[in-house]
């Protein structure tokens, strides 16, 4: 039996592969305990300097299998407690990909919908073939988008568009989805994981301590005014300021070469 997410490492790169292709890579509760295990110890492997994560097959991820929350026809039956999946399975795997030290790429290969399009936010930057989609399909079987979706998809859209989404569960195509800035950029589908290697590779030769106090700049400027982002900036760049990266950046600056940021 195939693991339900694959492991290969490229260099610095740990490409991760949704691996249930006949499900379209729907969320198991094998599949988010094991996703969640590889980016704890990725997260704690010094060779790894970039994630890059996708899917298999024709599909990124169609969401929680709900064959593992079905209840009775008719409404009649035990209740399922959707909470508590979400609490011990979901909220876990979103926590660690947003608070990831390691830059992480997410390719959206086909659908991406339900939990399967908010795991896709997560990502620090996300390309998406121009045949994906991205559905907010919760209010279909009677949910809110959960995995941050009203989250993200707020502060990413605004509030009118993302109670539209959500409300509506029409599909967005990744041209749409770039045009309004949910994700970064849709490539042609013969390039996306072309495209996807060559950033990932691209950022686990920059500095990773560079790289996560930008990201964690980033997520906290929602909450933060002028003067409290100034404050952490000073602070940031402090820290940043003693580190063996920042030397080795400014002496390959003036000798005129790449830096060799983590191979010293």
């Amino acid at each position: 039996m195939s693991a339900s997410v694959l492991l290969e490492r490229d260099g610095g790169v740990a490409v991760l592969t949704l691996n249930r292709p006949d499900r379209l890579n729907s969320f198991s509760t094998e599949m988010t305990t094991r996703l969640k295990g590889i980016l704890d110890e990725l997260e704690r492997d010094p060779t790894c300097r970039s994630i890059l994560l996708t899917g298999a097959g024709r599909g990124f991820c169609a969401g929680q299998d709900l064959s593992e929350r079905s209840v009775a026809p008719g409404g009649a039956g035990p209740r399922v407690d959707v909470g508590q999946s979400i609490e011990t399975r979901f909220n876990p795997l979103v926590r660690k990909l947003r608070a990831m030290p390691k830059p992480t790429v997410v390719a959206v290969n086909g659908v991406a919908a339900g939990a399967g399009a908010n795991i896709a936010l997560q990502g620090d930057i996300v390309l998406a073939a121009k045949s994906a989609r991205f559905i907010q399909s919760f209010v279909k079987i009677g949910l809110l988008p959960d995995c941050g979706g009203t989250w993200s998809l707020t502060h990413l859209l605004g509030e009118a568009r993302a109670k539209a989404l959500a409300m509506l569960a029409e599909p967005l195509s990744a041209e749409q989805a770039a045009q309004w800035g949910l994700i970064w950029k849709a490539v042609d589908d013969a390039d996306l994981m072309t495209e996807a290697r060559k950033l990932a590779t691209q950022l686990a030769a920059q500095s990773t301590g560079a790289l996560a106090a930008i990201k964690q700049a980033i997520h906290a400027a929602a909450t933060r005014t002028m003067d409290a982002a100034l404050d952490h900036e000073r602070d940031a760049q402090r820290e940043l300021g003693y580190s063996d990266d920042f030397a080795e950046g400014v002496a390959a600056f003036m000798e005129k070469r790449p830096p060799n940021f983590g191979k010293r």
